[in-house]
């Protein structure tokens, strides 16, 4: 019997990426369980990118770090977590500028670098899904819309830039409970950060997504927009550090960390 990919275990989904078996994104999978966003930089550009972190919570919530530069297992976030490998996809990014997507950075890896791990939306999707609430992304199929704002972040040394938000669209009664359920997960976004009318915030077409998959907006829906991820991914582009990788969006690290752990309430 095939498992769903909502029971799947990180551990055997981790070993079918590794393996190349599994290379979509990972929204969906493995239910219960904390997804990450990944940021990889060279040691001396790491303390700031921790600042920039801690200075901007909302879309840059820290759930584990490496125990040092080099160090490519992740004990504390999973058995057997290899980073290098336990992405379905990842960018590469030198001067700012992405230059490739790769299955495994095994090639890329040099023994000065500091790996990041992130709060992912993916996470309180499956808080919203237990109260009845249709996520629409997993509903569709698809990776969730993401999209670049005019709402700045704090800056902290060479990282600065504008936060990216994923959106969900729910009827006003379910965008209100929407914010309920999430301010129990501070560790990964929190409660969103604007409701309604995308222009207020920047975002000119929301058909038009600038990472991700458009979903369907009912008449009758409002789209709600998280802090997301994606954020680091801008500020790396101001930054311009030589060298960086990061996850591909969507394309999560999945780990032993219950969702439950994160919950404040």
């Amino acid at each position: 019997m095939t498992t769903a990919p909502a029971d799947i275990t990180p551990y055997n989904l981790r070993q079918r990426i590794r393996a190349g078996e599994h290379t979509g994104n990972t929204s969906g999978y493995s239910q219960g369980f904390v997804q990450g966003n990944l940021v990889i930089l060279p040691k001396d550009w790491a303390n700031e990118f921790l600042q920039f972190c801690q200075r901007n919570p909302k879309p840059c919530p820290l759930v584990g770090m490496s125990s040092g530069p080099g160090k490519y297992l992740l004990p504390d976030l999973g058995e057997d977590l290899d980073i290098r490998s336990d992405l379905p996809s990842y960018r590469i990014f030198r001067d700012g500028e992405m230059v490739e997507e790769v299955t495994d950075i095994s090639d890329y890896w040099q023994d000065d670098l500091v790996t990041f791990v992130l709060g992912c939306s993916f996470s309180f999707e499956e808080a919203l899904i237990a109260d009845g609430l249709e996520v629409r992304n997993v509903t569709e199929g698809v990776n969730v819309p993401m999209y670049r704002t005019n709402i700045d972040c704090k800056s902290a040394g060479s990282f600065s830039g504008q936060m990216v938000v994923s959106m969900r669209p729910f009827k006003a009664a379910d965008a209100i409970r929407s914010v309920q359920i999430c301010t129990r997960f501070p560790s990964v976004h929190g409660a969103p950060v604007h409701l309604g009318d995308p222009s207020l915030i920047g975002i000119e077409d929301i058909n038009r997504t600038d990472f991700g998959d458009p979903v369907t907006i009912n008449s009758d829906e409002l789209p709600v927009f998280w802090a997301c991820g994606v954020t680091p991914q801008v500020a790396l582009e101001q930054a311009k550090p030589p060298f960086c990788i990061t996850h591909s969006p969507g394309c999560m690290l999945v780990t032993d960390v219950p969702n439950s752990k994160l919950a404040v309430l």
